[in-house]
């Protein structure tokens, strides 16, 4: 809702106005008008402030439809049964059946509200207006992002792999780490060398803290050409970012006490533990090939307004979505501690 930072149109701010009217007709269809001029932006934010839409495909679908999607016909550790065979002078070629499963991905409802009151409409104050509609965003951003990660954490936790670097310092992230993970991304990737769709560890996701310690990274990590450009290599930088063909994004929900490290601790580690003193989750994915991480949408969002609130001289809107998470193949996912 960026547009709401700078003043509106003179007809969105009449438009206000009448919003905020003692007359409870003319408020109400005022209010109406106003919701679904809200809709459209309101939806778009939501899809662009979100950190799981570069992770998760969304898939628009018919409210009614069967959310069913096929899983690959190779099986994870069935990969080295498929091969060809010398065929004899006379002879049957021998045969491969192969059968594809389906799983149902269910999608649930969200929703969520927010009200303000009718004077500060008619007095036509867009800023506080428009500060609300941001907050409506953040609620539904937050939800789906919240929602996404957790199906991704779990994915990784049911692999039941962590990946380690046992030479580093807790709380240091090095790039072994990430060598380690590439490799044993492939390892465990199912196929051989030239394998068609093969798992390859394509992008990290980390803290903020990890990402900085690269610009503390001394000569015993890297070269002092490579320190000098990380030295003035500015936020978002590719010297940053990436790694022997890495992508490395920092999120602000991971690192020692934040949200998603703790959903890990607390909720999801079972027998996976965090080797000796390490603080830090990794989480490392394959998205090249976008087969496997999946956001079934039945309804993107919808806003209305709140008819029920005139009487207390309020005025809000409310809205939902319906959609659902999966994660197809967890061989995309790879967890990691530092």
């Amino acid at each position: 809702m960026a547009s709401f930072m700078k003043r509106p149109d003179e007809q969105f701010i009449e438009l206000l106005k009448r919003s905020g009217s003692s007359e409870k007709n003319e408020a109400l269809a005022a209010q109406r008008e106003l919701a679904k001029a809200l809709e459209l932006p309101l939806r778009q934010g939501v899809l662009v402030g979100d950190i799981v839409t570069g992770i998760f495909e969304a898939i628009p679908m018919e409210p009614g439809t069967t959310s069913e999607f096929p899983l690959d016909l190779l099986a994870p550790g069935e990969e080295d049964e498929f091969v060809a065979y010398t065929n004899p002078g006379h002879g049957r070629i021998p045969e491969r059946h192969v059968e594809g499963d389906y799983v149902m991905v269910p999608t649930y409802s969200i929703s969520s509200s927010i009200d303000y009151l009718l004077r500060y409409a008619r007095e036509a104050r867009w800023d506080i207006v428009g500060r609300a509609a941001q907050v409506l965003e953040a609620s539904f951003v937050k939800k789906i992002n919240d929602d996404g990660w957790h199906t991704v954490l779990s994915a990784g936790v049911d692999r039941n792999i962590l990946v380690y670097d046992s030479d580093a310092s807790a709380g240091q992230f090095t790039k072994r780490l990430v060598s380690l993970m590439k490799t044993v991304m492939r390892r465990n990737g199912g196929g051989n060398t030239a394998s068609l769709n093969r798992g390859r560890l394509s992008d990290v996701f980390l803290s903020p803290e990890a990402l900085e310690d690269i610009r503390n990274w001394q000569v015993d990590q890297i070269d002092e050409v490579t320190r000098r450009e990380i030295y003035v290599a500015a936020d978002g930088g590719g010297v940053l970012t990436r790694i022997f063909g890495v992508n490395l994004h920092d999120i602000d929900e991971l690192g020692e006490g934040q949200e998603y490290q703790t959903f890990f601790t607390d909720e999801l580690s079972g027998a996976l533990e965090a080797t000796g003193s390490d603080v830090e989750l990794i989480v490392g994915l394959d998205l090249q090939s976008n087969d496997s991480f999946i956001m079934p949408m039945k309804q993107e969002v919808q806003v209305f307004e709140d008819d029920s609130l005139h009487r207390h001289q309020r005025a809000g809107w409310y809205g939902w979505a319906e959609l659902g998470f999966a994660v197809l193949d967890n061989r995309r996912v790879l967890l990691g501690s530092f």
